[in-house]
């Protein structure tokens, strides 16, 4: 993930396009992906990894999953949280594109250090307390369903770099971030935070699952939007809390202005903490256990079919 934003580009790239740029943007519209792709790198260079600015209002994002699309589109017509608006997709190369708005402004990562005053920051704060709040106050498909918003596989790099699910219940999720150790187990093989966090009952709630200052975009004092919905779905209701510190913001005064923002669920982040320690990334690790079951029965299959060969000859 990228300190850069939709909205990272020169202060020259924001000035009034010429008509030349405009016929740049329509005859643009009409190419295929990879030379749009590539076009937009050529003129306003790669925003991120996988953000390319392809005309003066859109940008293409991909590859990406399906669950971020979903995110994206159900926020947008759900809730009054400003985000990026879906223009079309694309599937490309086996990967899905979507194009969406270009977003001006700076990332709350660099405005927080550079060009906020403290008012300002109380603003911003405020703001994003009201989006977190419409967030968890939509109403999820089930109750403890942990999935994409459509009910599908979700994803989370804090589980992993795949797909994982959709769970059908916290239970299921909570063993699936446990590696499967049973739960009367998860203190002696973990902590007992752990044990504690996975034996309560929790609420169902939307997150966008990496609410950080590099994913908020801000200008003239406040939220422009709210971007990068990939991770966006349905969790237990304090995931919103510990996913926000799984990547590190050292500003002190961000983590005070974000306690008062949101719900806290401190007893849940001792639990996390010490599963992101332990046992960080659990869905790929079941997927590698799962690949190594399967090839040891593959072998083992290979060897009874060439047993069986040599007795009929």
């Amino acid at each position: 993930m990228s300190s850069k934003s939709f909205a990272s580009v020169p202060k020259g790239d924001q000035a009034k396009p010429s008509i030349h740029a405009n016929l740049f943007d329509k005859v643009g519209a009409l190419l295929p992906i990879r030379t749009r792709l590539f076009l937009g790198e050529k003129r306003w260079g790669r925003i991120d990894p996988k953000v390319v600015r392809i005309s003066k209002k859109t940008v293409l994002r991909g590859p990406t999953e399906a669950a971020e699309l979903e995110a994206l589109r159900y926020v947008y017509e759900h809730t009054s949280i400003p985000v990026p608006k879906v223009h079309a997709t694309y599937t490309f190369e086996g990967g899905l594109y979507i194009e969406m708005d270009f977003v001006e402004g700076d990332t709350l990562f660099t405005a927080w250090r550079k060009t906020l005053s403290p008012d300002q920051k109380k603003v911003i704060m405020k703001e994003l307390a009201v989006s977190t709040t419409q967030l968890r106050g939509l109403e999820p498909p089930r109750d403890e369903l942990v999935a994409s918003v459509n009910s599908g596989p979700g994803v989370d790099y804090r589980v992993g770099y795949r797909p994982f699910g959709p769970c059908f219940s916290h239970e299921e999720f909570h063993s699936l971030l446990r590696g499967g150790i049973p739960l009367e187990d998860t203190s002696k093989v973990y902590t007992e935070p752990v044990t504690r966090c996975h034996s309560k009952s929790y609420r169902t709630c939307f997150s966008h699952a990496d609410i950080t200052p590099r994913n908020i975009i801000v200008r003239d004092g406040h939220i422009a939007a709210i971007i990068d919905w990939q991770f966006g779905g349905w969790y237990p209701e304090y995931w919103e809390y510990t996913k926000a510190h799984y990547n590190v913001f050292i500003e002190v005064d961000w983590w005070a202005e974000f306690k008062e923002a949101v719900d806290q669920y401190e007893g849940e982040l001792e639990a996390e903490r010490a599963l992101w320690r332990l046992f960080s990334e659990p869905g790929d690790a079941k997927h590698w256990i799962v690949e190594a079951i399967r090839r040891q029965d593959d072998d083992e299959l290979s060897k009874r079919s060439g047993s069986m060969s040599k007795s009929i000859r």
